[in-house]
């Protein structure tokens, strides 16, 4: 099941993906970004657990994290039908947050964001630290 929120009455931040100095894709900021704004909902498709370790060994091979858990039942998949939320970079000291609400993942302003700024949120994985952090030269960090 692809989770998709009715946005239509919020309004959000423009925000746009385009390529990243610190991995492959990134999301920035179109517009200033004031702190605790809603930024992105992070959609995909909702899967057990169980699946989404079968997914993420593959998806770990590519160097990416694609699954962000929701609950103790349910994954979200950005991989599959999901929005440019997955494309925000990690960073050990990020711009952004996530928030769960109503069973929505929401990527959230941590201070004003300014215009042009890449967006980054902590992903503090739980998985075995396969893919070595690029938030800033020398980060001794694993996800």
């Amino acid at each position: 099941m692809i989770v998709a929120p009715d946005l239509t009455r919020l309004r959000l931040p423009r925000v746009r993906r385009r390529t990243s100095r610190v991995h492959g894709w990134g999301v920035f900021a179109l517009e200033r970004i004031t702190k605790n704004s809603r930024i992105l909902p992070y959609t995909g498709e909702r899967i057990t657990h169980a699946e989404s370790l079968k997914r993420e060994r593959h998806y770990l091979r590519d160097g990416n994290i694609w699954c962000f858990k929701l609950n103790s039942r349910w994954v979200v998949d950005a991989h599959v039908g999901g929005n440019d939320a997955r494309f925000i970079n990690h960073s050990c000291k990020p711009n952004c947050y996530t928030q769960i609400v109503d069973g929505i993942i929401w990527v959230r302003a941590a201070r004003t964001i300014e215009l042009g700024e890449e967006l980054s949120y902590n992903y503090y994985t739980e998985g075995s630290g396969e893919i070595p952090c690029l938030c800033r030269p020398g980060c001794p960090s694993l996800l």
